[in-house]
């Protein structure tokens, strides 16, 4: 099962403390995630992450693709509803395609929270939500 991890950069940290506290869940997961994103979780974790292009340069559009292929499960995208981003219409279409294609999305992390638990249920692993 695929997972798609985003962060604007004023929530990467907030993703990045996310992933080295869940990732134990995470590693079971073939992952993917933008540019930056991903390298900075490689950095600091040691999950395998598939890196796309950075967001701006067209990172959000090759994830809505796999979304659209049925290759992408679930997105966490950690926005930073504050501040407006230059590439609003890339993130609006990938918003979109996983509501077309009822993909689960998180925006923030108590939804992250909630989408992993699920998807980890569906991959029949066993874990602890109180944890």
């Amino acid at each position: 099962m695929r997972l798609a991890l985003i962060a604007h950069d004023e929530k990467k940290p907030d993703l990045i403390e996310f992933a080295q506290n869940r990732e134990d869940d995470l590693a079971h997961f073939d992952l993917t995630a933008t540019g930056t994103t991903g390298k900075r979780l490689v950095d600091a974790t040691d999950l395998d992450v598939e890196r796309k292009q950075s967001g701006p340069l067209g990172g959000d559009m090759q994830i809505g693709a796999e979304i659209a292929s049925e290759d992408c499960h679930g997105v966490v995208f950690l926005r930073d509803p504050l501040t407006a981003q230059p590439h609003e219409p890339d993130i609006t279409a990938l918003l979109r395609i996983c509501d077309v294609h009822d993909v689960p999305l998180a925006t923030n992390l108590a939804s992250a929270d909630a989408v992993l638990d699920e998807l980890l249920y569906q991959l029949d692993v066993e874990f602890d939500p109180t944890e």
